[in-house]
């Protein structure tokens, strides 16, 4: 699941499933709204509102479950989106901040609607998204980490710390018992420091 930034188009070229995130899309509109106060954006925020609408009831619901609901409710949802977008964008002109908006949801139609047919797949991918906002926010903060290697060895261990509070570790414990364990580990069971791996040899003190 992703956005339009080019560099994955090489992925999808090589067979990888593309899922296009309705966020995105979404908040093509919303920007047009908040600048412009755009009545056309307005109208797209509604239908959009009304697929989130569905997934907010969701919450909970196993994944046959989503699927059916989704096919139920959602679907009919998508096709007048579709049809709406189809045809304002027959209106405005090329070039123009609502025809770009337009087209990135056309454009992308089939990868936006996918989650509509695997009730595995979220709507958006506003999960991981919110979960690396502080490395995003940070990136200015980390523009002199002194050299090339500094900065792998820097990613390295955000990506170590993250990963940790991914798997429920406390980043403080884990890194603590990994770094004592560290030069005594073998390189055959390194593996078995990796956060989704790990159990502390030790209680914490």
């Amino acid at each position: 699941m992703c956005d339009d930034y080019a560099g994955y188009k090489a992925l999808f070229a090589d067979g990888v499933t593309e899922v296009g995130c309705m966020a995105h899309a979404r908040r093509k509109f919303h920007d047009l709204w908040a600048n412009h106060k755009s009545e056309l954006a307005g109208e797209a925020l509604k239908l959009y509102g009304e697929l989130y609408d569905v997934e907010r009831d969701l919450q909970g619901v196993d994944a046959d479950g989503r699927h059916r609901i989704r096919q139920m409710r959602s679907r009919p949802i998508a096709d007048v989106l579709h049809q709406w977008l189809i045809l304002h964008r027959q209106k405005v002109p090329d070039g123009s901040a609502t025809a770009k908006a337009i087209d990135y949801s056309l454009n992308r139609w089939l990868a936006l609607v996918r989650y509509l047919d695997d009730g595995t797949l979220p709507i958006d991918n506003n999960w991981v998204e919110n979960r690396i906002r502080p490395v995003a926010l940070g990136r200015s903060n980390w523009l002199f980490a002194g050299s090339l290697r500094a900065g792998q060895r820097a990613a390295a261990v955000m990506s170590l710390i993250q990963s940790a509070k991914l798997n429920d570790h406390d980043p403080y414990r884990y890194l603590k018992d990994v770094l004592a364990r560290l030069p005594t580990q073998p390189n055959s069971r390194i593996e078995e420091l990796l956060p989704h791996r790990w159990a502390p040899a030790v209680a914490a003190s």
